[in-house]
């Protein structure tokens, strides 16, 4: 039972590391998503360029593996790519049609 203080200061510390880990993750897929947007726009095509590169990326995120990575959790994978889905969400409505 001497262990409970400390398992306990332990788990808070990693809830606060977690959520200063989530905090940037937040401000940098917030600054990209504004610095693609204002890239995308200047395409003459913004649709297909957001297409390609989103294809482009969604490729290369299938293509890494645990023996290239050192990533045993499959997880990491599944949440870059629905990353990439909710990237292209947000960057497509704001493209002109």
């Amino acid at each position: 039972m001497t262990d409970t203080p400390n398992t306990a200061e332990e788990i808070a510390k990693l809830k606060h590391e977690i959520a200063e880990l989530s905090g940037l993750a937040l401000a940098t897929g917030v600054l990209l998503t504004q610095l693609l947007q204002s890239n995308l726009k200047r395409e003459l095509n913004p649709w297909n360029a957001a297409t390609k590169m989103l294809g482009d990326a969604r490729t290369a995120i299938e293509g890494f593996s645990p023996e290239t990575t050192g990533e045993r959790d499959p997880a990491m994978k599944q949440r870059a790519l629905d990353a990439l889905t909710q990237y292209e969400t947000q960057l497509k409505s704001v493209l002109p049609v």
